[in-house]
């Protein structure tokens, strides 16, 4: 190849990276421009260098391998070609196998290596970058939990992670500290300015996000929205009382009422009666 592969190694341990960068120096077609030792300096670096490929650990302390792509997506960041770097995980081989990401274990084998930068050659000569990186952009755009161990389960156990749309999890931050709520303890949610005020049966969470995000990441089989600012779990409904007036409340197990306006009347009454 004329033009180099500008590679940079992004890896917590500094063994681990010397040894990378040793390696590669074998491979006169890569050229290694850069080392982090975190998921933090990757995501500063990687838009500043353009690296065509980036070696990422995947378990790293603070961001993880994934997050790390997710942070870029999330920046609007163009995604390298990447090759996840992993001390052998039989979640991980298989997760990468079932969805064709490239790999290489630790301690890194010269033969293994050699092919993963034998394909990455190939997409360069084909012109296949945008395939690869749609991918990759695909399978971690649902990620948004920091579980390296749960995502490479659910991966090597072939879920398609696009039908699990729905979290379980509601990751709620508040400052520095992070609540995970189980989204079905969750009984409704209503907005008060900017913010959202989730009610769960562990009480009130209040959380910085639109009611239409919210909306997305919440099951319409399970949520409704009753009216602008407020969406109820159906299963925490006792009844759907209709006032001589014609309006309608909801009532829920726990006694709280809530309006239902007009123009979710009619969805409202056909969850209910299901």
């Amino acid at each position: 190849m004329e033009t180099k592969i500008k590679a940079i190694i992004v890896d917590d341990e500094p063994l681990a990276r010397k040894g990378l960068a040793i390696r590669l120096a074998e491979f006169e077609q890569v050229d290694v421009v850069g080392e982090c030792q975190n998921g933090i300096e990757a995501v500063a670096l990687i838009p500043q260098v353009r690296p065509d490929l980036v070696f990422l650990d995947i378990q790293m302390p603070g961001l993880n391998g994934f997050q790390v792509i997710n942070k870029l997506r999330e920046l609007n960041q163009p995604i390298p070609l990447i090759i996840f770097v992993t001390a052998y995980d039989t979640y991980a081989i298989k997760a990468f196998d079932i969805h064709a990401l490239d790999y290489v274990l630790k301690p890194i084998d010269d033969r293994r290596l050699k092919e993963a930068l034998e394909k990455v050659e190939k997409v360069f000569e084909l012109h296949q970058e945008g395939d690869h990186k749609h991918k990759l952009a695909k399978l971690v755009a649902d990620f948004t939990g920091d579980d390296c161990e749960d995502i490479l389960r659910r991966l090597a156990s072939g879920e398609a992670i696009d039908t699990q749309k729905y979290p379980d999890i509601l990751a709620i931050k508040d400052g520095s500290e992070v609540t995970r709520v189980q989204v079905d303890v969750i009984q409704w949610i209503d907005a008060a300015g900017d913010y959202m005020c989730v009610h769960a049966n562990d009480g009130t969470h209040i959380m910085r996000r639109t009611m239409k995000e919210l909306e997305e990441d919440l099951d319409p089989k399970k949520f409704v929205r009753v009216h602008r600012s407020a969406i109820v779990n159906i299963s925490y409904v006792s009844k759907l009382v209709s006032h001589v007036s014609g309006e309608y409340h909801l009532v829920l197990e726990n006694g709280s009422e809530l309006k239902v306006s007009r123009s979710h009347r009619d969805r409202v009454k056909e969850m209910i009666h299901h």
